[in-house]
Order: structure tokens, then C-alpha cells, then sequence
């Protein structure tokens, strides 16, 4: 099977407001509009915001997002600003990454992460 590509659907309790989290305080890119939903640009995928879930999608699902950023503290800084709920400030992990987590209005978890230059996850493992 060749995937073309993908993404990851949130059912949000409210979706206006789920979208503008997206949008406003992590402030990521739309991609497209439509009807009853909004794509956002994630990295090399998308997040789509569409749709109305009777409970918040902490309640119903395991799911959290992973997002990779370039500079973690600025990350932090900007979201903190913008009034996002940050639940684990920045730290190194003994797995050698800088994390910080947030969540979203219906609880989903955030991982925001910097991958540090020596990390393994830098360097080709595909033997290039």
C-alpha cells in the first residue's frame, strides 16, 4: 500500500473554539476551509478540526500530537504568551529530547519537542 498522504482528525466538544486554539495560540497555518471544518498544516501532515463530539476527545481517545520545533524555549515562551495551558514545562528527557507538554480546549495532549543536534533521531540511519 503507497499512502499518499494523511492526517489526523479531531471531533472537537467545540469545534469553534478547538479551531481557534489551532489557529490563534499555537497559531498553525490553515491550510484549507470548508464547510464545517478546518485543516491546519502539521509539519509534513495536517490536522483537521471538523465535526462535534458530545464529550471532550480526552475522554474518548488515547490520542495525543507530537510536534517537533526548532527552538523549544521560544516555543514555550510564545505559547505561554498566547495563554496556552502548559501542563509540563520544558525539560530534557532521559531519551535525550527537550519536551514540554500543553493541551488543547478538550483536554488532547500536546508533546512539544526539539530534537538537540547530538540526538540520534539527527543523524542518517538510512545508511546514505
Amino acid at each position: 500500500m503507497e499512502i499518499l498522504a494523511g492526517r489526523v482528525l479531531l471531533r472537537p466538544a467545540d469545534p469553534d473554539v478547538t479551531t481557534a486554539f489551532y489557529r490563534d495560540v499555537l497559531g498553525l497555518a490553515v491550510y484549507r476551509e470548508f464547510p464545517g471544518g478546518t485543516v491546519f498544516f502539521l509539519g509534513g501532515g495536517f490536522l483537521e478540526v471538523s465535526g462535534h463530539a458530545a464529550e471532550p476527545a480526552a475522554e474518548r481517545t488515547g490520542v495525543a500530537l507530537w510536534m517537533q520545533v526548532r527552538d523549544i524555549a521560544a516555543a514555550h515562551k510564545e505559547l505561554a504568551d498566547r495563554g496556552a495551558t502548559i501542563v509540563r514545562e520544558p525539560r530534557r528527557e532521559p531519551w535525550g529530547l527537550e519536551e514540554m507538554w500543553l493541551t488543547d480546549p478538550d483536554g488532547v495532549k500536546i508533546g512539544i519537542v526539539e530534537i538537540p543536534p547530538e540526538h540520534p533521531l539527527r543523524r542518517d540511519t538510512r545508511g546514505e
